[in-house]
């Protein structure tokens, strides 16, 4: 089959994906399901492997390139085990990023994301840059038929991580109060379609990019911004002194040091990009008693509910398409921020 692998890492990105055929993968267990890749979501963390960022994670038992990439995978099962039964050859699918056990107490509480023994296919062994790849009976989701894996890739993993944050953000957001969602590219266009489907509140868009702010726009942000030197009075004169929630969708370059300061007393700030380092004094922390906090991708019931908020056509995913062939290209308009959006990589 053909495939792009990542044979080096280089912090300065100046490596390129090989396109090469490779044996396909092969059915080993009888919950194992081939998946014929229908589209593959491009995804920031694809930028930090290969810069480095996860190489003492994805290499602890032993160099592991060269692999395959590709996290956020939509296709049709190809083959499944002997024991696989809810699904079969030619069933659409969308496949959540983690193979999970299904017996330790993290997947008996339904936390996918912290399985004990969990395989992550695209970070750690071989992914969805390709015509086929292995993942498990429990990772898929059947799709409505009339959604094509297209429309959905990326969702398997920026979806689901967009709309987790989302829903602990309005738990915080009564009707009338600021949420302010910092940049609004793949992940934050996703979760401010979501806040408006699960909360009343207001929502404060920011990014640098015309082209993100323009979409902003398109999907009703109550305002939008462009992150000038002046945001944080910005938001402050806004929301009459700081938001209740602030959603970075960044955490690096900076904006993780500016995003803190836009939270009013008594709110809360999510990250979910990262990268960088948080510096807050600690008499700020509690003398406005504001809570910074993490939020990673969702849980597979989440995949669910948001695959059900797509199929109603209240939330959508907005991309560019690639073919394989040409995800070096991808990889660099996305580096560059050249579409808004999320890419999508089409076997």
């Amino acid at each position: 089959m053909k495939a792009a692998r990542l044979y080096e890492y280089d912090p300065a990105m100046n490596v390129q994906l090989k396109i090469e055929t490779v044996k396909a993968p092969t059915i080993m267990g009888p919950t194992d399901v081939i998946v014929k890749v229908g589209a593959a979501g491009l995804c920031r963390t694809d930028l930090h492997i290969i810069e480095g960022v996860w190489k003492d994670i994805m290499d602890q038992g032993g160099n592991l390139l060269p692999y395959i990439m590709g996290h956020e995978n939509a296709g049709w099962v190809e083959d499944v085990g002997s024991g696989v039964t809810s699904v079969k050859p030619g069933d659409t699918v969308i496949c959540h990023p983690h193979r999970t056990c299904g017996i330790c107490l993290s997947c008996r509480y339904g936390d996918d994301m912290h399985c004990e023994h969990s395989l992550f296919p695209g970070l750690g062994l071989d992914g969805g840059f390709a015509e086929y790849f292995l993942t498990s009976e429990r990772s898929l989701i059947k799709l409505n038929p009339n959604i094509t894996p297209l429309d959905v890739a990326p969702m398997a993993d920026a979806g689901i991580t967009a709309y987790r944050a989302a829903k602990k953000a309005a738990k915080a957001l009564r009707p009338g109060a600021y949420c302010v969602i910092v940049g609004v590219g793949g992940l934050g266009h996703i979760a401010l379609q979501c806040l408006h489907e699960i909360s009343g509140c207001r929502i404060i868009a920011v990014d640098r990019e015309p082209a993100a702010r323009q979409l902003c726009k398109d999907l009703g942000a109550d305002f939008v911004l462009d992150g000038g030197p002046n945001i944080i009075e910005e938001i402050k004169q806004i929301t009459g002194g700081g938001a209740q929630v602030v959603m970075d969708f960044v955490g690096e370059l900076g904006v993780e040091n500016l995003c803190w300061k836009m939270v009013r007393p008594g709110g809360e700030l999510i990250m979910i990009g990262y990268g960088g380092k948080i510096e807050v004094p600690t008499a700020h922390l509690v003398i406005n008693e504001i809570n910074i906090g993490g939020s990673l991708v969702g849980n597979y019931t989440e995949l669910v509910e948001l695959m059900e908020l797509n199929a109603d056509g209240k939330v959508k995913m907005h991309y560019a398409e690639y073919s394989l062939d040409n995800i070096n290209q991808a990889l660099d308009d996305f580096k560059h921020r050249r579409f808004a959006g999320r890419g999508v990589i089409v076997p």
